[in-house]
This record gives structure tokens, C-alpha cells and sequence, in this order.
């Protein structure tokens, strides 16, 4: 009987289908089915009128049925061009039925370039105040949006398939896919397979929002590259999201709930911005094989209840690579491999543990046994939006736990972040400023402003009101000093502000005896003599040679500087000193003083070739001056920028006065060394007259990417050797 009755009500569901379904419209996913009949739409239940502000969209139909229903599509892209602004209770909804729908042709040969006045080539720029793209599945991997363009690769800048200009932008239940570094696999049709265009991965964006109140509800995003998720908007929810990328990926603002991320290299976020990015209850699968990070740029991340994966339980994770100590982010309840974590246990102090502290509630509290996650104080802004719909069950539970459970702050920030003073000679006024997440100001937070013990004797503390504080250098010692500042609050907010507190800078020494350039020991180098009154200290002055015209140093060009607080007293001769006088100029210093007055020495006689011993040449560029010198003169170094010719499609401009700077590495780089100071920076030497054979040349560079992708970048840029 069971199976009589089980025989009929499929009979009659498949009448009832029939009846709904127009011509030949059988739905894609069968298991899932969708039924339209030209004027609604049937799914789960539920009967959707079409109208100007809800539109069907179905790949599978063919031109002569849309034509027959104003509302009714078989091309997202010619569904948005007739698209009208939504409410937020009559949002403008695209309903989107099982299917790959390509949001820019694949198969079009034209390089994506970007329209005026945009930084970028976008697939669609879509202009519309609450839009609604919903998909018709449980399974976003059944209705794809999808592009295969990226970087270098059918687009000349970071190609991104969706500019979302209006506030209220929402996705559920779709799959954003840039499948420019990624085979795109559709199991529902595998004649919608697409193979991807390259496996070197470059930046293949998703979508930029210009909007407030946006979200993402059981949607994928994927990519690798800068996959850039909705990013943009004011306050954007992500929840019950999948997430692939690698490196400079993730939306620099979201609230991420209930969602999970495939890392396939170590930095995710490239920067978060303002109050930071916050992961509520969300899973890592991390695939890098050695540090894990959250973000590029050192930023604000709070993370709760989250959990990593790895094929190593002694996985380290940071919150970045190179992280300064006013740095500080917020964990609660972090695993590895379902063991408890401490992120960047190597630095604790940039951790703040919300274990017990007020402030965890601005994330989660427990009611009625169950635990929230409260989105409604962290999304709330000014107009208490609440789009996971807990409002009412944060005031209820507001009653019974006798606290308040909105409103509640979650970042507090000092500025300036870094500061240099001079002890006895000014101050550094630092202000500490307490916002609820999405950047709104809170004024009610009582602020305690701090230094460790092990700095006291360095800095004295004014605080002359709640949020500001006039920090005054004490430091009576030769060496300067950092310290750190710290505000914090009741709540468990802290900020820190890193001083470099110098000394009262004393007189600069006086010469006791003044320059003079001898030859050195060795043949072949030059050695300025001079004797300072240090008084026991060490000497820190700053020499500079240079090759002149004449004996009184005229037309005078740098060939050797002082740097790392040591003098450059010895010179080596070369074969481009020949014919040239060689001057050397001092000006006297310590660590304890600003550099005195200039005294100058210069060699009786040009250099002549006797003098010369080492014919090669050999620079670490410790000593390398960088000024600008664009002249092309022989046995000189040409230091300048230049925007070549293969760049001119680029906007950006050559800076020749400023090309290269000497100093610490930055990004993927290490140590200390010649860097570039803007685009285009270009070293060229111009050889003596000479005739030349059996040369090499042998140096050693360093790239400041982080992921392999050596010296050369997008927009045209590269490091070239000849």
C-alpha cells in the first residue's frame, strides 16, 4: 500500500511540474528542481511572481521563449542592462536558475584594458541600489558567475569580473569564480567545463563594492590572486561562505560567520582597514608549507572560535610577517589541529587573549545555553541594521544576563602609531581613539595610559585628558631608546605607540686635529686622517670622497658616503680616479650629536695610473651615494629613473631626483641594502675609455615579493640587466 501511495504522489508531483513548466523547460538539477510557467517561478515550495524588480534567469533557454517574457532571461548580462534600483523591503532581485553564466565572453580575443577614468578593466560595471542576485540551488557550485581573465592574462591590469556601485548589494547561494588560474568544473553539465587560461597564477579579481550593508550568504569565491570578494563596502557580512585565494585576497572589512577558506599561500589578506576584519566560527585549511599569516600589511584581525588545519601540528601562525610592536589584534578560542593556539606566540604582546574580558562579548556571548555570535552589535552602525535578524534575542538576553550587549566597542587606536623626540627638547601628544566595528567613533570608554617599568627612566607620562597624553623623553643616557606607549581600557581594548626617545644632543666634537687625505698602508687606497675630541665616545662621523676637477674641488661629484655609523675613512682607488684630485669632506659626530661643521681635504696631485693596484670593482652599495647624478660621464655612475618606452601604456611617472635610497629591506627581502625609491629607478655606469675583454659581471639581488614571483610584476614592470 505504501508503495501504491509513494507511486501516486510522484505521478501527481510530476503532473503538477508538467503543468508549470512552459514548452520544453525541464529544471538542470533534477534533484533540486526549478518550475516556471513565463509569468512565476516555483522552488522549495514557494511561488515568485516575475515582475519589473524580479527577473528569471536560465541559460538553458533558448532565445524564442525569453523573447515571450519581459522578465525572463537566458543572459545575465542582458538581465542587468534592464536592472532598476531596489528597496531595502523591494530589493531588485535576480533569481538565477542552475547554470554557468559568463559575466565576460571567454572566447573574445580583445584585451580588457580599463575604461576611462577606472583603475581597472572590469567585466560589468552594474549600478543598482539593492540588488539581490539569488541563486536557485542548496549548492552554490550549481549556479556559477564566472570570468577567466587576469592580469597579463586577456587584461591588462587586475581584472575583475563586478563593479558593484549601490548600497545593499547581496549574493546567496552563487559561486564567483575567476577561473583565469583554475579549471572551471561543472558537474550538473560537463559541457560548461572550461579548462583554465594559465597555471601561473596572477591577480584575477572577483568584486569591488562601493556601497554599505552588503552581503554574502552560502556563496563561493574563488580564485587565487587578489580573488577580492566583495570588497569595498562599508560593513559587509560573509556567512556560510567558501573561500580559495592565496595571497592579497580577502575583503579588508568583513565579518565572516559560520565560513571557510582553502590558503594556498601564507598571506590571505594583503591589509585590513579601519576596526580590521573579524572571523566569527570559521575553518582553515592551510596548504602553505612552511609560516602561516592573516595579513601582508601589518592590521587589526580579531578571530573566535576558528580552527586550522594542517598537515603539521608545529605549524607557526602570525598575524604578519614583519609585525611592529604598536601592532595589536584579537583572539578567542584558536586551534591547530584541535589543539589550542596562540597566534604569534614568538611576540605575545601583539596578541590580546579575550579569555574573561568584557570585550569578548562584541563578538559572542552564551544565552539559554546556546551560543550567539553577535553580528547585531558588530553590524548595528548607526541604523541598527541586523541582517542575521538577533536583534531581538540581544535585548532579551540583555534582560536576563543584566548587561549590555550592543554598542560595544572593539578598537582602540593611538596616533601617531611611531614618534621621534629628543629628550629636554620637545614632547610627543599622543591620542587614543575607541570605535565600534565599521568606524564609529564611541566616546564613553575610560582609557589608562601606561609604560613598562623597563622604560620609565626614558619617558614621563602627562595625561591631560582621558584620550590624550604628552609623553616627555627623560633619556639620560648616550644611546637612544625605543620604548612603547600602551592605552587600553576596562573592556580589554589596548593600542601602543612606539617612541624612539633620544638623549639632550650634546655639541658635536670638536677636531683636534683637521682632515687629511695620506695614502693608506696598502697601495692602492687613501686614508683621510683626523682627530676628533670624543670625549670616550665612538665616532660616528660622516665622510664623503669625491672626485674633482682641480685642486680646489671644483666640480665636485660624490663617489663614496658614510653610512650605518661608520665613517667611511679608507678610499680604493680605480682606474676612473685617474686624472681626477680626490677630495674628502668630514663633519664631525657621535651617537650623541647632530653632525658639526664640514672640514675638507683634498690630494696635492691627481690620481695617476701608478697608484692604481685593483682593476675590478666591487660594491656591497653600503658606501654607494645615491644622490641624483644624471649625467653620462666615464667612470661614473649615472643614478636616476627612467620610464621606458614599453611602459608608456602604464600611468605612472619616472621621479629622477629620487630614484634609490640605502636601507633596510622591506616585504620578502632581508638585510640591509640599495633599494628603489620609486618606478623606474635605473644605475648605469659608463666605462673609462678603455679596451675591454674577457669581462664578468656577478651580483647579487634580493626581490621583495614574498611568493616567488621574482623581480618582475604587472603593469610593466621588471628588473633589466645589460
Amino acid at each position: 500500500m505504501k508503495k501504491l501511495i509513494s507511486v501516486f504522489l510522484f505521478f501527481v508531483a510530476t503532473l503538477l511540474l508538467s503543468a508549470q513548466n512552459i514548452g520544453n523547460y525541464h529544471p538542470l538539477d533534477t534533484q533540486n528542481p526549478v518550475s516556471f510557467d513565463g509569468k512565476h517561478i516555483f522552488y522549495q515550495g514557494k511561488k515568485i511572481i516575475l515582475s519589473e524588480k524580479i527577473f528569471f534567469v536560465d541559460g538553458q533557454l533558448s532565445n524564442e521563449e525569453v523573447v515571450k517574457y519581459p522578465y525572463v532571461f537566458n543572459s545575465f548580462g542582458e538581465a542587468v542592462k534592464h536592472l532598476i534600483d531596489g528597496t531595502e523591503t523591494e530589493p531588485m532581485t535576480l533569481y538565477l536558475a542552475p547554470y554557468v553564466y559568463w559575466v565576460d565572453d571567454p572566447d573574445d580575443p580583445t584585451v580588457r584594458i580599463p575604461k576611462q577614468d577606472e583603475r581597472l578593466p572590469f567585466g560589468m560595471n552594474i549600478k543598482c541600489e539593492w540588488l539581490k542576485i539569488y541563486g536557485l540551488t542548496d549548492n552554490p557550485k550549481n549556479v556559477v558567475l564566472a570570468s577567466n581573465r587576469g592580469q597579463t592574462m586577456g587584461a591588462e591590469g587586475n581584472f575583475t569580473m563586478f563593479y558593484f556601485n549601490g548600497n545593499g548589494t547581496g549574493i546567496e547561494n552563487v559561486t564567483l569564480g575567476n577561473y583565469c588560474n583554475i579549471d572551471l568544473e561543472f558537474p550538473l553539465n560537463p559541457k560548461l567545463n572550461r579548462t583554465k587560461r594559465s597555471s601561473a597564477v596572477v591577480q584575477a579579481q572577483l568584486a569591488i563594492c562601493n556601497g554599505d550593508k552588503i552581503t554574502a550568504r552560502n556563496s563561493n569565491f574563488i580564485s587565487r590572486l587578489n580573488t577580492r570578494p566583495l570588497a569595498g563596502g562599508k560593513r559587509t557580512l560573509f556567512y556560510k561562505c567558501h573561500f580559495e585565494c592565496t595571497d592579497d585576497a580577502l575583503c579588508e572589512v568583513g565579518v565572516h560567520l559560520d565560513c571557510s577558506f582553502t590558503l594556498f599561500s601564507s598571506k590571505p589578506f594583503a591589509i585590513t582597514r579601519a576596526t580590521g576584519a573579524i572571523l566569527l566560527n570559521c575553518d582553515f585549511e592551510v596548504l602553505t608549507k612552511n609560516k602561516q599569516y592573516l595579513t601582508k600589511i601589518g592590521s587589526p584581525v580579531a578571530i573566535v572560535d576558528s580552527r586550522f588545519t594542517h598537515a603539521s601540528d608545529s605549524l607557526f601562525i602570525g598575524w604578519t610577517q614583519y609585525p611592529t610592536d604598536n601592532m595589536r589584534s584579537y583572539q578567542y578560542n584558536v586551534s591547530l589541529n584541535g589543539k589550542p593556539i596562540y597566534i604569534n606566540a614568538d611576540k605575545p604582546w601583539l596578541t590580546v587573549d579575550m579569555t574573561a574580558k568584557r570585550v569578548l562579548d562584541a563578538y559572542r556571548f552564551e544565552y539559554n545555553g546556546t551560543i550567539v555570535y553577535n553580528t547585531y552589535n558588530l553590524l548595528q552602525g548607526d541604523d541598527e541594521w541586523d541582517p542575521m535578524g538577533i536583534k531581538e534575542s540581544v535585548k532579551a538576553a540583555e534582560k536576563v544576563l543584566g548587561k549590555s550587549l550592543s554598542n560595544i566597542p572593539t578598537f582602540l587606536l593611538i596616533t601617531p602609531s611611531h614618534e621621534k623626540t629628543e629628550s629636554g627638547l620637545n614632547t610627543v601628544d599622543l591620542k587614543a581613539e575607541v570605535k565600534r566595528f565599521g568606524n564609529y567613533k564611541y566616546d564613553e570608554s575610560i582609557i589608562k595610559w601606561s609604560v613598562a617599568p623597563e622604560y620609565q627612566n626614558y619617558a614621563a607620562l602627562k595625561v591631560e585628558k582621558n584620550d590624550a597624553c604628552k609623553v616627555t623623553g627623560t633619556n639620560e643616557e648616550d644611546e637612544t631608546k625605543t620604548i612603547v606607549i600602551k592605552a587600553s581600557t576596562p573592556d580589554g581594548l589596548e593600542s601602543a605607540s612606539v617612541l624612539t626617545v633620544a638623549p639632550h644632543y650634546l655639541q658635536a666634537p670638536e677636531f683636534t686635529s683637521l682632515p687629511a687625505i695620506i695614502p693608506s698602508s696598502g697601495k692602492g687606497k687613501l686614508v683621510v686622517d683626523y682627530a676628533l675630541d670624543l670625549q670616550g665616545r665612538k665616532d660616528q662621523s660622516l665622510i664623503t670622497w669625491y672626485r674633482c676637477t682641480d685642486i680646489k674641488g671644483s666640480n665636485a661629484i660624490e663617489v663614496a658616503v658614510s653610512r650605518l655609523d661608520r665613517p667611511e675613512q679608507t678610499y680604493e682607488l680605480s682606474l676612473a680616479d685617474i686624472g681626477y684630485y680626490i677630495m674628502a669632506s668630514v663633519s664631525p659626530k657621535h651617537l650623541r650629536c647632530h653632525p658639526g661643521e664640514t672640514k675638507t681635504a683634498i690630494t696635492s696631485s691627481p690620481v695617476s695610473k701608478k697608484d692604481i693596484i685593483n682593476k675590478g670593482f666591487y660594491t656591497d652599495f653600503q658606501n654607494f651615494p645615491t644622490t641624483y647624478q644624471p649625467e653620462l660621464i666615464p667612470g661614473f655612475w649615472t643614478v636616476d629613473a627612467y620610464k621606458p618606452i614599453d611602459t608608456q601604456i602604464y600611468d605612472w611617472k619616472a621621479t629622477p631626483n629620487n630614484g634609490w635610497f640605502y636601507g633596510s629591506a622591506t616585504d620578502g627581502a632581508r638585510g640591509t641594502g640599495l633599494l628603489q625609491a620609486s618606478k623606474g629607478a635605473r644605475l648605469l655606469y659608463t666605462p673609462i675609455h678603455e679596451n675591454y675583454g674577457n669581462m664578468s659581471v656577478s651580483i647579487n639581488v634580493d626581490p621583495c615579493k614574498t611568493a616567488g614571483q621574482g623581480f618582475g610584476s604587472a603593469t610593466g614592470q621588471y628588473m633589466d640587466i645589460y
